[in-house]
């Protein structure tokens, strides 16, 4: 895949991009999903741009697209995946040397693989937070019958606000200095695992807009809890990772994501970034004030019925995202302009109606944005590369090699 920046920025009039993108594709059934290879370029450079020389590490859940990973691995400044289970690390360390498993595991069978593989073993680091995890891979294959095990330590970055409370995801039960240097110390003296690194995701600076759609209060809001929370977790970070320097020698600090590439840069004592829906662009990251990522990656759906002759419906279309339910979960469609949901049936499984489509006719089709990026690969077999005005490879998802790790 070729991911030179384009000359000019074609999604900035959606008149123009959409329009050809249908050309593009003509030949292919829906429902399919493309990506295009000039947005996705323009975003993993401004990835680039906004993380200022600081690494970034490809967050694998957001892409889920084998061949799009390796492509950004090539980049200069791009290094390491963060996969999101150990099956899922294992299979991509066939090629690639360095995976972080973003989560802790109790896969038996993936511990046992990679207990026994001396190459796995130095490629690939799972992630710890409790002693019960370390307990868990000894019960598997105790130390002397397998290979080192790498350990990532996790701190818990939410933020204690004394307004708003607990304030992120509820990940790490490691909080304070104190905390991190006696779990450290065990993992240290613990035969069978070596301490490489720490990670610390700030989910409320990363994965919380700051501009949403006509909310300009709660929007200020976002940017007084997001200030307040990296200020908070720069002290408290950088405090650990001194600590943690004094009793082992850290290969790498890893922190935030696509939506925090700024001020986590500005962290002294992080070594690297994971990012990855960015690449993809998907709309709900369309609600942030510092940065507009292009929409690289849509699917096609058809007009299938016209139940009014003022609406059109859809084949398909349910593809919700996780998270708290709510409309933000939904796909977006976003061409042609003008289309809306129906209030009690909204994007269903088989069938989706839409308002506003009075120009549709059966056999036209819609094109949409998932609110997530690499969950839309679970839709899909593969995707279709548009570079240039046609489709110049068709790219298999996880899915479509045979892979479904959650």
């Amino acid at each position: 895949m070729n991911l030179t920046v384009p000359a000019s920025e074609p999604w900035l009039e959606p008149a123009r991009y959409w329009p050809a993108l249908t050309a593009a594709t003509e030949a292919l059934d829906t429902p399919f999903g493309i990506i295009s290879a000039g947005a996705l370029a323009w975003n993993a450079h401004d990835m680039l741009r906004r993380s200022n020389g600081t690494t970034i590490r490809v967050a694998s859940k957001s892409v889920r697209v084998r061949g799009v990973i390796d492509a950004v691995l090539s980049i200069p400044g791009y290094h390491g995946v963060l996969a999101y289970t150990l099956a899922e690390g294992l299979w991509l360390a066939e090629t690639i040397d360095d995976v972080v498993i973003g989560y802790p595991t109790v896969d038996r069978a993936s511990i046992a693989a990679l207990g026994q593989s001396s190459i796995l073993a130095q490629r690939v680091t799972i992630m710890i937070d409790t002693i019960e995890q370390l307990d868990l891979v000894d019960a598997v294959l105790p130390p002397g019958q397998r290979e080192n095990i790498r350990v990532c330590l996790e701190l818990d970055a939410a933020w204690a606000s004394r307004v708003l409370g607990h304030v992120g995801v509820f990940r790490s039960p490691v909080r304070t200095v104190e905390q991190a240097i006696d779990l450290a110390r065990a993992i240290v003296a613990r035969a069978g695992f070596t301490l490489v690194g720490m990670m610390a995701y700030e989910s409320q600076i990363a994965g919380v807009i700051n501009r949403p759609r006509g909310k300009p209060m709660l929007g200020h809001t976002v940017d007084w809890m997001q200030k307040n929370s990296r200020d908070e977790l720069s002290e408290r970070r950088g405090q650990v990772v001194l600590a943690l320097r004094d009793l082992t020698e850290l290969e790498f600090v890893n922190g935030g994501g696509t939506g925090s590439l700024e001020s986590t840069a500005s962290d002294p004592a992080v070594t690297e970034i994971a990012a990855g829906s960015g690449l993809f662009g998907p709309h709900l990251f369309d609600g942030y004030g510092h940065f507009q990522p292009a929409p690289a990656a849509a699917f096609a759906l058809s007009v299938v019925r016209k139940p009014t002759p003022e609406m059109a419906t859809l084949l398909g279309g349910g593809w919700i995202a996780s998270g708290p339910p709510a409309a933000d979960r939904l796909p977006r469609a976003v061409w042609p302009e003008g289309l809306g949901f129906v209030a009690r049936e909204m994007a269903g499984e088989v069938q989706t109606p839409l308002t506003g489509a009075a120009a549709l006719a059966v056999g036209d089709r819609v094109w949409m944005r998932h609110t997530k990026a690499g969950e839309v690969s679970e839709h899909l077999t593969e995707f279709a590369i548009v570079d240039e005005g046609r489709v110049t490879e068709m790219m298999p998802t996880y899915r479509g090699e045979g892979k479904a790790f959650l």
